[in-house]
C-alpha cells in the first residue's frame, strides 16, 4: 500500500512536501522493484509458506527495505515478484514493521468506512475502498510463532489490502466502476508519458 496521507499534513488541494534529491531517487529506485499492474502474478493466487528458514527472514528483511525506501506502509510478497502468503506493514513512521505469513482474517466487523487507497502497484493511483474498520487476523510471524493481530482503522485497512495482494485481488476490484475507469486512463498516460 502507498504513503498514508497525513492528516495534518497539506490539504487536498496543496502539494506534499518536495522530497530531497536522496529520498526521491531511492524511492524511484525502489518502486522499479515493485510489479506493476498488467503483471500476471498479481492476479495470482500466492501459496502458502511452508518453510520458515533464513531465507523467509531474509524475504522479510528485503521487503521491509523495499517498502521503507518506496515509503509505502504496506507491501505483499506478489509484489515483489514472490508467490508467497506474506505480507509486511508499518502503519506509524517510526513503528516496528510488522510480517505477517499465511494470514487469515477470522473475524471483521459489520462496522465499514470508506477511504481513498493507493498502491505500490499502481503508481499515481488513488481510489475510494469500503472496508471493514476492524479486523482480527491468524498468522505467523517470520519465525513460525502462531500471532493473532486485532486491528483497527488505518492498521486494519492496510492488512486487508495486502491480503487482497495475496489473493489476486487490487484495490480497482473494490472501487466503483467511474473510478475504475478513471484509474486505468491514469495508468495508461502515465505509461505512455514514460514510455515517450
Amino acid at each position: 500500500m502507498a504513503e498514508h496521507v497525513d492528516p495534518e499534513g497539506p490539504g487536498p488541494d496543496e502539494a506534499p512536501p518536495p522530497l530531497d534529491p536522496e529520498t526521491l531517487a531511492r524511492r524511484d529506485e525502489a518502486l522499479r522493484q515493485v510489479r506493476r499492474f498488467g503483471d500476471p502474478i498479481l492476479r495470482a493466487t500466492a501459496r502458502p509458506v511452508d518453510r520458515f528458514d533464513d531465507a523467509l527472514r531474509e524475504e522479510v528483511h528485503q521487503m521491509t527495505a523495499l517498502m521503507h525506501d518506496a515509503l509505502g506502509i504496506g507491501l505483499a510478497a506478489p509484489q515483489v515478484g514472490i508467490s508467497h502468503r506474506l505480507l509486511v506493514y508499518r502503519v506509524a513512521p517510526d513503528g516496528p514493521v510488522a510480517a505477517l505469513v499465511n494470514p487469515q482474517v477470522e473475524w471483521s466487523s459489520r462496522e465499514e468506512e470508506v477511504a481513498e487507497e493507493g498502491c505500490l502497484s499502481l503508481p499515481a493511483v488513488h481510489v475510494e475502498v469500503k472496508r471493514p474498520v476492524h479486523v482480527r487476523v491468524r498468522a505467523r510471524d517470520e519465525h513460525g510463532e502462531e500471532i493473532l493481530v486485532e486491528a483497527s482503522g488505518l492498521e486494519a485497512r492496510v492488512i486487508q489490502h495486502e491480503i487482497d495482494h495475496l489473493d489476486g485481488v487490487l484495490v480497482l476490484d473494490r472501487t466503483s466502476r467511474d473510478q475504475r475507469k478513471q484509474a486505468v486512463r491514469a495508468l495508461r498516460e502515465r505509461e505512455a508519458a514514460q514510455v515517450a
